[in-house]
């Protein structure tokens, strides 16, 4: 029986751009108030969430404080997303 030839293979690098690529703008570090409001946030939560539970809030334990806290601690924790 006979063998086929096979294929040519194709190029496996990607055609060189035909523009030139400018150059990519560097945004500068975090400003000092982001930095202390994103850690504030989350000291803040943590130290209401265990304020609730030794009871130490108005209103003794509430749910709504554990709420309050994690919130803090959730938006805290979502600013270092943007953190440089």
């Amino acid at each position: 029986m006979p063998k086929s030839k096979g294929r040519k293979k194709a190029n496996k690098r990607p055609t060189p751009p035909k523009h030139k690529p400018t150059a990519v703008e560097t945004k500068g570090p975090s400003p000092t108030w982001y930095v202390a409001l994103m850690f504030g946030l989350m000291g803040v939560g943590v130290l209401l969430i265990i304020a609730n539970y030794i009871g130490f809030l108005p209103g003794g334990t509430s749910n709504s404080y554990l709420l309050i806290g994690l919130a803090g601690i959730g938006v805290g924790f979502g600013m270092t997303m943007n953190y440089r």
